[in-house]
């Protein structure tokens, strides 16, 4: 597109030689001779006359030849050369200048376009026609309108100047400079401009949108204004008849819902309309929002999309709640059976022998099923990679990978994940983390679980099993239960909080229970179930660096933080992995 197409001819004192004005035909001739040697001739019904490949015609027609200009009035039509032609009721034409005063109905026409306003110049050399007091082009079924207007036949550019409205059958534009091309139907913008599209508004000041084919290249920070969302990039290339878009540099959306919806913030962001597919990479950032405590979850990569489409390609099985939580709910009053807690070590002091033998009712607990999920508003999951860093007020947890459905509200948590609530860090190889109202509910741990509270310097509590299960009430966590070759090493206080003994301990079954305070919960009572062995050590007898249960690792150090999450602050490479080595050596120790 040439660059001159965005500027406004510029007049010249030059007058151009042009070829004679010459007669073809008319109903009636008057000629008429004045003192100046100059011959006007008058020409009525069907007149007609030619310069070069350009035929005028009129109901009326009077002629300079001397000066070689004409006046025309009624029914006035410049034919230039079949391919342009300009309609008007009255023509007021330059020969030597070749350019054309049209007033009073004006309409210019090149076979793709229809111009229309009441006063036009047209340069019939250089085919540019110009307008400053209104004017209106029609091509197809878009209608465009602008204070001023500059015609380029033979580009078929429209440069259109001042309150330049835009209507198409989809959308309206409004801005102040608009380039249009009656080919292509393009419209270049280089000023502020509005763009109405149903619900949808794009406000951007430097872009191409395509007509004819709804394609759109967006620069200098776009903003689409949704009813249900805004999103604001760098540059953007949107494709509405094939619902493909591409949003880049510091692409930002966010959802209008201020409980349930989602934000998200990536360098780079591509969606598929269609099917409700997502992709964002360069260090994406999702948001899950609610009231107060919102979901921050980061990775190097985050895919999202419709639950039903993902169906398609694999199995997506929901995760229920077992039973088990209502259970421990109704044993969390009966403490007096086989109850160890702080009190009881004392006991156990005495006889390091001693085991206590516990009957527990077994408790069925609904596993992993299949269920057709449907097209509705929970119908939407969450896919991260490498890197994973999750931050809520009361839970934070990393991992490699991460899948979270809507429907069932549960994250997936894969490859030695570590979650931390308040004071406790949790292990192993796969979690699951149940959610109500975005807050956590459940944690389920299998394979390699293992839980750990600093209580003190270097006192840490223990809880492992093949799989724990942690409960949480408003947040944070109420009690929890460790299944499988269970072990803990537990430090237990007298009443007046004073470290009195560390227990070591193995049994089937063990559940802890949390005192909930505002800001923390930390370990209140212990029950071991089932084949129970342990010794209790007093506190001056025992190297508490060697009082670790196999796997401990205390990585606190990679607990997320929200400000770190906000800035999308990424660990250095290999810190994660560094710091289970230097655990796994101080274990080893």
């Amino acid at each position: 597109m040439p660059c001159t197409a965005f500027c406004q001819p510029k007049s010249t004192d030059t007058i151009r030689s042009g070829k004679t004005i010459t007669i073809i035909s008319a109903d009636r001739y008057n000629f008429q001779d004045i003192d100046t040697g100059t011959r006007f001739v008058s020409l009525g019904g069907h007149a007609i006359v030619q310069q070069e490949n350009t035929l005028f015609s009129a109901d009326s027609i009077v002629l300079n030849q001397k000066q070689n200009t004409l006046e025309a009035v009624g029914n006035v039509h410049i034919n230039d050369a079949d391919s342009i032609h300009t309609y008007a009721q009255y023509l007021r034409y330059v020969g030597k200048e070749k350019k054309a005063y049209l007033s009073k109905q004006v309409k210019l026409t090149d076979g793709k376009g229809v111009l229309t306003t009441n006063d036009l110049v047209y340069d019939v050399q250089l085919k540019i026609g110009t307008y400053v007091n209104g004017g209106k082009v029609v091509n197809g079924k878009t209608v465009l309108t602008s204070k001023e207007g500059y015609y380029y036949g033979e580009t078929r550019d429209v440069y259109f100047k001042k309150k330049v409205v835009l209507v198409d059958p989809d959308f309206k534009l409004y801005t102040d400079t608009l380039l249009y091309n009656l080919n292509t139907s393009v419209s270049t913008f280089i000023v502020p401009t509005k763009i109405i599209d149903g619900k949808r508004t794009i406000k951007t000041t430097d872009g191409v949108y395509d007509t004819k084919n709804k394609r759109g290249v967006f620069n200098r920070r776009t903003l689409i204004d949704d009813s249900t969302y805004t999103f604001a990039a760098d540059s953007m290339n949107l494709d509405d008849i094939s619902g493909l878009s591409e949003y880049k540099g510091n692409a930002i959306y966010k959802s209008k819902d201020t409980v349930g919806g989602y934000d998200l913030h990536a360098g780079n962001i591509k969606i598929n309309k269609s099917k409700g597919n997502m992709l964002a990479t360069q260090s994406p950032l999702l948001i899950i929002k609610q009231a107060q405590d919102s979901i921050f979850v980061h990775a190097d990569t985050l895919c999202s999309g419709k639950i039903t489409e993902l169906q398609k390609s694999r199995d997506i099985p929901l995760v229920r709640e077992p039973v088990i939580k209502d259970e421990l709910k109704k044993e969390k009053k009966q403490f007096g059976r086989g109850l160890i807690d702080s009190l009881a070590i004392s006991k156990l002091q005495k006889d390091s022998s001693s085991s206590v033998r516990l009957k527990l009712d077994s408790i069925s607990e609904k596993k992993v099923v299949k269920k057709q999920i449907v097209d509705t508003n929970n119908n939407r999951y969450f896919e991260a990679y490498n890197n994973v860093r999750i931050f809520s007020d009361s839970m934070q947890a990393i991992a490699d990978s991460m899948f979270y459905s809507a429907a069932d509200s549960v994250f997936r948590l894969f490859k030695t994940p570590i979650t931390w609530s308040q004071d406790n860090q949790i292990t192993g190889d796969t979690m699951l983390l149940f959610v109500g109202n975005k807050k956590p509910e459940r944690l389920y741990v299998y394979e390699n679980a293992l839980t750990i509270q600093k209580v003190g310097a270097n006192y840490y509590n223990q809880v492992k099993g093949n799989s724990i299960n942690a409960y949480f009430l408003n947040g944070q966590m109420d009690h929890l239960r460790a299944k499988g070759n269970a072990e803990t090493i537990y430090y237990g206080v007298d009443n007046k909080k004073k470290f009195v003994a560390v227990n070591k301990a193995n049994c089937d079954v063990i559940d802890m229970y949390f005192e909930r305070k505002k800001d923390e919960s930390s370990p209140h009572k212990i029950v071991m179930r089932n084949n129970l062995t342990g010794t209790a050590f007093p506190m001056g007898q025992v190297n508490h660096s060697d009082m670790r249960l196999r796997g401990f690792r205390w990585l606190i150090d990679l607990r997320p933080t929200k400000d770190g999450i906000e800035k999308r602050e990424i660990p250095k490479e290999g810190i994660r992995k560094d710091a289970i080595i230097n655990e796994g050596k101080n274990e080893a120790k």
